[in-house]
């Protein structure tokens, strides 16, 4: 549960594009007022109200008709609008923000692209003004495009209790690899029996498959815990994509099945060491080992098919739209 890859970010906002340039079309035509450029004291009230309601918003600035910016920096930090001084009317003429609406009318939108502010993704909307005195006026809105994909698909609540569940979920596997250690420290001293002939080997023939069997769970144990740190803390799960759930019941079945095969496997051996008793169990193990992976098979292509079907009808809706 990281923080969204830019990958997944630009994935999310091609997805969504068409409803993220309505919604920031709505904000900057409602934001944009004349008096903007005469009263300093009206454009923070009105960035204050917007980011208020859009924490997404992290920036707002002026240009005049030439590029170069005539305000200071009105920008969110901390959930407060603070003013920030940028030098003395740097100039902006070079960026697609301003050449995007230079010669054009209504709300431009650039692609996403690096702050150079924030080093995050980011978009720049711009509208252009008729100022009182004749001259054009821009006003240019930056925004946190991972925020804004968090905001539009209702995640941001969640994603602020994601450390809890992050610490949560490190407990957890930190408790599986205590037992790991648990498991290899009793293999470990079995194994040493076996060196040191404690264990008469003539009289206990399946004492090694009781080793086996320690570090076979273990294994099992440890690989889950492995599957629970990456999928839940080190990487970062889309709980609106299909494929990611998916993929972390296949990665836990298939742990599940690699533990029952070898458990399996060793019973059958210890049946043809002469325990006739262990035929049934190892039978009923291979049977259920047998039945999970056609289970997990179906699921996997019945899952894969259905977002498939999914996204080619996102697909078919985006080129009715366009």
């Amino acid at each position: 549960m990281a923080s969204m890859s830019y990958l997944s970010v630009i994935e999310r906002y091609h997805e969504y594009e068409p409803l993220v340039h309505e919604l920031l079309e709505s904000i900057l035509t409602g934001m944009s007022d004349t008096q903007l450029f005469e009263d300093t004291g009206k454009a923070i009230k009105i960035f204050s109200e917007v980011a208020a309601r859009y924490p997404f918003v992290e920036l707002m600035y002026l240009l005049d008709k030439a590029g170069r910016q005539i305000s200071p920096n009105l920008a969110l930090v901390n959930q407060q609008v603070k003013l920030l001084s940028v030098g003395e009317s740097p100039d902006r003429s070079q960026r697609p923000y301003y050449l995007n609406v230079r010669d054009k009318t209504g709300v431009q939108i650039t692609q996403p692209y690096l702050s150079n502010a924030s080093g995050l993704l980011c978009l720049s909307a711009s509208l252009a003004l008729t100022l009182s005195s004749g001259q054009k006026g821009y006003v240019v809105v930056d925004i946190n495009l991972t925020r804004l994909i968090e905001f539009m698909m209702g995640d941001s609540t969640r994603r602020k209790v994601t450390p809890l569940f992050k610490a949560v979920y490190a407990l957890l596997v930190l408790g599986l690899f205590i037992i790991v250690a648990v498991l290899m420290l009793i293999a470990a001293r079995d194994i040493w029996h076996l060196l040191t002939l404690e264990a008469d080997l003539q009289h206990d023939s399946l004492k090694p498959f009781g080793i086996i069997i320690f570090i076979t769970l273990a294994l099992a144990v440890f690989d889950l815990g492995k599957t629970i740190l990456e999928e839940e803390v080190l990487m970062h799960k889309d709980i609106f994509r299909h494929s990611s759930t998916r993929r972390t019941i296949t990665r836990f079945v298939s742990t599940i099945l690699i533990a029952i095969s070898i458990e399996a496997l060793l019973t059958m051996f210890k049946a043809s060491l002469g325990e006739v008793q262990y035929i049934q169990g190892a039978i009923m193990m291979m049977l259920a080992v047998v039945g999970l992976l056609i289970a997990l098979g179906l699921y996997v292509y019945l899952g894969a098919k259905a977002e498939m079907l999914l996204t080619q009808q996102n697909h078919n809706l985006k080129g009715k739209q366009g």
